[in-house]
């Protein structure tokens, strides 16, 4: 028990792996076989599904640049750093340059950047205490512990932007093309309607949206005669047809076209980053809805009990977002998997925030708490201690979550 206590404090509550060790020759040859095994399902990956491939990729560097951000704020705020490592558990591979160890461990489950003096707990050499991040300004403690959060959101930005700028934005194109071929027996069909022309009107009024072409049929009664307008190969054609009934509810109007007038719209450079700036916080606010449905318990047991039950609330990992985007590539190409890794980092940047440990957000809760009870030029230090309970109950849960999700992702992939 003492062990697991010591390895608990050491990685999850100071915030850091163990002290470098020399690797013997079995451990070297145990590296050497893991970094085969990765490398051999990354090349599986990719003759498997590119696109998943690539979104994997994506993700790896989102996790790279999110320890950038520790990395690079603790450096400019005077504070030491030891390691900076990709994974976790047993060494890969590492090199120690000055005092920075950097390196791969073999479970790529995230990455860490140990950064001395995280709280009381963290014994400090003497001579590095004034470089110790307990002993910098809040505000400085602040900056670096949410960098990572902020880099997540910074490059959801600059993807959402990209995308927008080159691809286009996915928004309303202002016009009504027919998706596929008219009902049998419809009204549509008795006009010639196929998939590919453009509703420019309906009974004299023009449409530029679905919403707009459903209103102004329904607006009408089963058996009007109207005149619909739409366009063929750059020709306009106009043709008069009797509406039917609804077979849902024959008092209803009914065409029997299935139409769409959304597509990815290309935005000029200024207003993709507008555009970009308000899907973000949009995101944002999903997302803060998604952490907690994510980290409600019961709706895993719901989602292990019948796993069709609700596909919005199940739990799901890195396997079956990694799915989703290997599909997004294959019908919607490049833009797809980006704007999906977009969307992925935003859900991270505000779930990494969740004010408890291990989350970043909970160093920045007990940054703050210091803070706040800090009196008269005293400085206040928490009783980290007391977290590691609540921690450890945290960590229960996202273990439970991981195991839910994974099994969920691979018996019954969303």
């Amino acid at each position: 028990m003492p062990g697991m206590y010591e390895r608990l404090r050491q990685e999850l509550i100071v915030g850091g792996g163990e002290p470098s060790q020399q690797p013997d020759a079995g451990s070297k040859g145990t590296a050497a076989l893991s970094g085969l095994v990765i490398l051999g399902l990354l090349v599986w990956l990719g003759f498997a599904n590119p696109w998943t491939l690539l979104f994997v990729v994506g993700l790896l560097v989102s996790v790279f640049l999110h320890e950038i951000g520790h990395f690079a704020t603790a450096r400019f705020t005077g504070m030491k750093v030891t390691q900076f490592f990709m994974g976790f558990g047993p060494r890969l591979w590492s090199r120690t340059r000055g005092e920075l160890e950097y390196g791969v461990r073999a479970l790529p489950l995230g990455a860490f950047v140990r950064i001395v003096g995280m709280n009381a707990l963290d014994e400090v050499e003497p001579g590095d205490e004034a470089r110790a991040y307990r002993n910098k300004s809040f505000p400085r403690q602040l900056l670096v512990i949410t960098a990572g959060s902020l880099m997540h959101f910074v490059l959801a930005l600059g993807l959402f932007a990209g995308v927008y700028s080159t691809a286009g934005r996915f928004a309303e194109t202002g016009r009504v093309e027919v998706g596929a071929v008219p009902a049998p027996g419809s009204p549509a069909e008795s006009i010639g309607l196929r998939d590919g022309d453009v509703v420019v009107s309906v009974a004299g009024v023009r449409v530029e949206s679905r919403e707009a072409l459903i209103n102004e049929i329904t607006s009408q009664q089963p058996g009007d005669r109207v005149e619909v307008t739409y366009e063929r190969a750059g020709a306009t054609v106009s043709k008069e047809v009797t509406l039917a009934g609804n077979p849902a509810d024959a008092n209803v109007a009914f065409l029997g076209i299935a139409t769409s007038s959304m597509d990815y719209v290309k935005q000029p450079v200024v207003s993709s980053v507008g555009w970009a700036a308000r899907d973000a916080v949009s995101s944002v606010g999903n997302s803060v809805k998604g952490v907690v449905t994510a980290l409600n318990p019961l709706n895993s047991i719901r989602a292990l009990q019948n796993p069709n039950e609700n596909l919005d609330t199940r739990p799901t990992t890195v396997v079956g977002a990694s799915q989703i985007g290997g599909q997004l590539g294959e019908s919607e190409g490049l833009k797809g998997v980006l704007l999906l890794l977009a969307s992925v980092n935003v859900f991270v940047g505000v779930f990494n925030l969740f004010p408890l440990l291990p989350f970043d957000g909970g160093h920045a809760a007990i940054a703050a708490y210091e803070r706040l009870r800090s009196r008269n030029g005293r400085r206040y230090r928490a009783d980290v201690n007391k977290m590691i309970p609540v921690t450890t109950v945290v960590l229960g849960l996202l273990g439970f979550l991981l195991f839910v999700g994974l099994y969920l992702d691979i018996t019954n992939p969303l």
